[in-house]
């Protein structure tokens, strides 16, 4: 258990920061990177031995993510006042840098998860191509396009254009 610990250690700031951006800053971040620690640590046998942990724990923490996307669209999300953080009733400093932050997170969530995904991983934490199709279990070739279309949506949105604009529209040909 002393092995899977020193490789799972130097990971965990990566999979917080990756955690953070999949549920942005009102989500459970910190609870869903321990699920994650728990079930590698749960699973620690029926991981392939010649495996990259990193790549397999990014694939734990991305399904989870999923997993609580989906539940969380079935049931709806419902906070009373008094249960709410006070980070989310206050209003923050208009300080240049927070309201660029802010912008970047606000077109981030305007992309489609499957976009969102590809460029966190790739962009944020660094994840090779061929690593980042791994942790989603998709073609590489797959990762490189929605990655393509991710950053030319997000560059289009930043510069203001709505988000479906960003997506070229279909042509009907008859």
């Amino acid at each position: 258990m002393q092995d899977a610990i020193a490789l799972i250690e130097p990971i965990i700031p990566a999979l917080r920061r990756y955690a953070f951006a999949l549920v942005g800053p009102d989500g459970d971040a910190d609870d869903l990177v321990q699920d994650c620690l728990e079930r590698a640590v749960g699973r620690w046998g029926q991981r392939r031995a010649d495996g990259n942990v990193r790549t397999w724990l990014f694939s734990i923490l991305h399904n989870l993510a999923v997993s609580r996307f989906r539940r969380t669209r079935r049931r709806g999300l419902g906070v009373a006042l008094e249960d709410a953080p006070a980070s989310a009733l206050a209003v923050l400093p208009a300080q240049e840098d927070v309201v660029r932050r802010r912008e970047l997170l606000r077109a981030l969530g305007q992309l489609s998860e499957d976009q969102r995904s590809v460029l966190l991983l790739v962009s944020v934490e660094d994840l090779t191509y061929a690593e980042t199709a791994r942790v989603l279990g998709l073609p590489l070739g797959t990762v490189m396009s929605r990655l393509a279309r991710a950053r030319e949506t997000l560059r289009k949105i930043m510069e203001g254009q709505p988000a479906k604009a960003a997506r070229p529209a279909l042509k009907i040909v008859k």
